[in-house]
């Protein structure tokens, strides 16, 4: 009866698995933080890649932890730097079996962390930043990626991703607008799973969270500008936006279930505080019925069985 019923789906085709791969690794490393999680070799990641589109889910987000970093983030647009490597390990792997994302930021590759280049006086440089992304994303397309993820929340980096596609004759490469990226709390697991070298934060650049009109407006500047599909991160503090989000958006929607929300479960259910299958399958189906059309989770692969 609650089947017939139910207003709210879950399938495996709406779960984006996000995954890291670590250039120089010879074995997969646990992430202390995400349990479950690893930053992968280019071979455990292709394996991964596999099983999990095996099991059903949508799409794959790929992330790259280079050995090496720099001011400017040049291993994001190098041809050779890890996360491109990994793209074309990936589309040789699965071709369009799925939708291969690729993270287009510089957080990743600098060695301070920002999700863009400094200026002289230590902050972002909104301008500047937006060159690279162009190089990178066309750089990511080239590699083999079907859907760019721009998430630096750099004012333009919609436009001037699809423009340069566009210019390079990569106009069937899609964009998912990180458009409402908000300056959370949540992120830390993420940051030791990349690595992250951020000193301070990032609220320049990054929403507040009290804030829902302003990440409206966002959402409407993204799809002015080209987004295909628009993003709203993190999602359980937030499934008020991803409701607002929905219900005017023209484009499909999705949302991050991020590294701190996995670690709260993942700590709570190893407690044996919580049911672990009910509460994950509960949380991704909040994030559904808040109006999302896509999950962004760590759960994916395992998860995509459970709804069979």
């Amino acid at each position: 009866m609650r089947r017939l019923v139910g207003e709210t789906t879950l399938r495996p085709r709406q779960l984006i698995l996000p995954m890291f791969v670590a250039e120089g690794a010879d074995a997969p490393r646990s992430i202390s933080s995400m349990p479950g999680v690893v930053q992968h070799t280019r071979d455990s990641l292709r394996k991964a890649a596999v099983e999990a589109v095996r099991a059903g889910v949508g799409g794959l987000m790929i992330f790259g932890v280079p050995e090496k970093r720099d001011a400017v983030g040049s291993g994001a647009i190098d041809e050779n730097g890890i996360l491109n490597v990994a793209l074309r390990d990936l589309r040789a792997e699965l071709g369009d079996s799925t939708v291969l994302m690729a993270d287009t930021c510089l957080d990743e590759f600098t060695d301070h962390g920002h999700c863009g280049v400094l200026d002289a006086d230590g902050g972002v440089d909104n301008d500047a930043t937006l060159r690279v992304y162009a190089e990178m994303g066309v750089a990511q397309a080239e590699a083999g990626a079907h859907l760019l993820g721009p998430s630096g929340m750099m004012d333009g980096q919609v436009g001037v991703i699809r423009s340069a596609l566009d210019q390079a004759g990569l106009t069937e490469i899609g964009i998912l607008a990180y458009s409402a990226k908000y300056a959370s709390a949540f992120y830390g697991p993420f940051r030791e799973a990349v690595d992250s070298q951020l000193k301070g934060d990032r609220k320049t650049y990054q929403q507040d969270p009290g804030n829902a009109r302003e990440a409206l407006h966002e959402v409407e500047l993204d799809i002015a500008e080209g987004a295909d599909m628009i993003m709203i991160k993190p999602a359980l503090s937030y499934l008020d936006v991803i409701r607002a989000a929905a219900d005017m958006s023209p484009v499909p929607v999705a949302a991050y279930n991020i590294s701190g929300e996995y670690a709260m479960v993942e700590a709570a259910a190893a407690n044996g505080w919580l049911d672990r299958e009910r509460t994950i399958l509960e949380v991704l189906t909040s994030i559904r019925r808040a109006g999302a059309d896509m999950i962004l989770t760590y759960w994916a692969a395992e998860a995509a069985p459970w709804l069979d």
